[in-house]
């Protein structure tokens, strides 16, 4: 069972645009979720809403009341690096939570999320996939490529509880943690995920280059980018059911 993912209205709808739900969601408490197939590989779609609680509490939920045992996160992010453009779709090799950590003497360092930060050491980079789900998203670039006008890229998605609106807070993101986007969920799922044993793969299309005209553009280009990484998640649907049929043979 995959367990796919999103935080946006706008996310929700280019995922059901491409993959056939039933008509009506069952509600868990603020979380909505279809389900469906895929070429018969049965499916769960989480509206899980904004934010590290809303994505942790509803892969939680994929996790346990569905039996997901792969989890997909797909929607929009904000990017952080010079190189990437609006519109270029960013597969996360490295994930992970940047506002987590020890506030003292004025100053905060970010430490690993779910650890007590006291004498913990400084987060200074973001955490990596396993090898296996690094190895389908190369392979999940390479075919999806050709298909977008767009740069398809892996990269780093640090994850924080904030809409980010600033140049300096952008700069200083992706000179500390080499973060190439940001996003509001992923660092969490992330988490939640390495608890379950559970892959994980992320799919973000930048929707803005965080910075002060980022509020600007979001709305713009949101439902775009959504369709991006909506079209991504249906090839790796795709290619994963073809792993499993070659195993299996």
């Amino acid at each position: 069972m995959y367990g796919i993912l999103c935080a946006t209205p706008e996310e929700r709808d280019a995922l059901r645009a491409r993959l056939r739900t039933d008509p009506a969601p069952q509600r868990f408490g603020p979380t909505e979720v279809w389900t469906g197939d895929h070429d018969g590989q049965p499916f769960a779609l989480a509206l899980s809403g904004i934010g590290k609680v809303n994505a942790a509490a509803a892969a939680t939920l994929l996790l346990a009341m569905f039996d997901a045992d792969v989890l997909v996160f797909a929607g929009v992010a904000g990017g952080l690096n010079p190189n990437f453009k609006v519109g270029d779709v960013l597969l996360g090799e490295r994930l992970g939570v940047h506002d987590f950590g020890l506030m003292a003497e004025g100053a905060f360092t970010s430490t690993r999320s779910g650890l007590i930060p006291i004498g913990a050491p400084a987060l200074t980079e973001l955490h990596p996939v396993s090898d296996a789900v690094r190895e389908n998203l190369t392979a999940l670039r390479d075919r999806v490529a050709p298909l977008l006008p767009a740069r398809v890229r892996l990269g780093t998605i640090a994850t924080a509880d904030y809409f980010l609106n600033c140049r300096e807070t952008r700069d200083a993101l992706h000179s500390s943690f080499a973060a190439d986007a940001m996003d509001m969920e992923s660092g969490a799922v992330f988490q939640i995920a390495e608890d379950w044993r559970a892959p994980l793969y992320v799919v973000r299309t930048l929707s803005d280059l965080a910075g002060e005209d980022s509020h600007l553009t979001y709305p713009e280009m949101a439902a775009l980018a959504a369709r991006n990484s909506a079209l991504c998640v249906t090839e790796l649907l795709d290619l994963l059911a073809a792993q499993c049929v070659a195993a299996r043979a």
